[in-house]
């Protein structure tokens, strides 16, 4: 941590840029798989963060970016992405044509930590002109343009999801340009801190029988039971969420996960699933305190 603070006092940041810091909406837990992170880029890395869903790619990008008092800039990948797209392109401004510069050069020019969302949507050919850009030569070589150099305190993090629609195995080059942190699956006391920090007045049996539907969830859909469809913490959280309005926890979580999945045979594992962990009886009062 003392590495850190002299990282953020070496670098500044342009004020213009200043509205893309800032604190994540939950911290990231998980002390090995930061201190992985914070090493790496110390020393100057990239890294590839893969993992299953719910795993808190996201979270720990926005805990790096507020850590290290970096810009963050989000850079989404699917199947049309393009090296326009990601570096910039032609458009006529003031009687010219001048380069409109995309996420990846702002992102360099910048100082920033720019996250390479779903990098294995992309074809692997769109993703090569990041090559000189993440590795030693840290530039940017735009034909008809002037060489960009990254600034010192850029870094580039992947994310990627195996197994999703669409996706793509990358190639070796590419990799090779990464340290690459395998995301750990929630486990209870994780999950608990979490809904414990959104929620601080849940009950506490509450708690334990949603975080355990979380869990059973995630060992059914590890083990190929289920999808991974219903294996959503945003919306179990967003769910319990609508209980304070009145809704009974049944019907919550039946919205924010049960009916995330459309196969009616998977439906039906899931509904025995949450009638053994949330009784069709309770209601807000059992859910929260007061």
């Amino acid at each position: 941590m003392q590495e850190v603070a002299v990282f953020r006092n070496q670098y500044s940041v342009n004020p213009e840029v200043r509205e893309r810091i800032g604190a994540p909406s939950l911290p990231f837990y998980g002390k090995d798989t930061l201190e992985m992170a914070l090493a790496a880029i110390l020393q100057g890395e990239n890294l590839l963060l893969s993992g299953g869903k719910a795993t808190g790619k996201n979270v720990l990008c926005e805990t790096l970016s507020w850590v290290f008092g970096r810009p963050s800039y989000d850079i989404s990948f699917h199947v049309n992405t393009d090296s326009a797209s990601l570096i910039g392109t032609d458009t006529f401004r003031d009687n010219e044509v001048t380069l409109r510069k995309g996420p990846v050069c702002l992102c360099a020019e910048a100082g920033g930590f720019g996250v390479l969302d779903e990098i294995n949507m992309a074809k692997n050919d769109a993703i090569s002109v990041l090559h000189a850009t993440l590795d030693h030569r840290r530039r940017i070589d735009i034909p008809g343009y002037s060489r960009i150099p990254l600034h010192p305190a850029t870094r580039f993090i992947g994310t990627m999801n195996l197994g999703y629609a669409g996706t793509r195995e990358l190639n070796e080059a590419l990799v090779s340009r990464f340290l690459v942190i395998e995301m750990p699956p929630l486990d209870e006391t994780t999950l608990g801190a979490l809904m414990r920090r959104h929620f601080p007045d849940l009950k506490q049996e509450a708690l334990e029988q949603f975080a355990g539907l979380f869990l059973d969830l995630q060992n059914k859909a590890s083990h190929g039971e289920i999808s991974t469809k219903p294996l959503d913490l945003r919306g179990m959280i967003a769910g319990i969420r609508t209980i304070r309005s009145g809704l009974k926890p049944a019907n919550a979580i039946r919205i924010g996960v049960l009916n995330k999945c459309f196969d009616p045979f998977e439906k039906e594992l899931l509904e025995d699933a949450a009638n053994t962990r949330i009784p069709a009886a309770w209601t807000r009062y059992d859910v929260f305190e007061g």
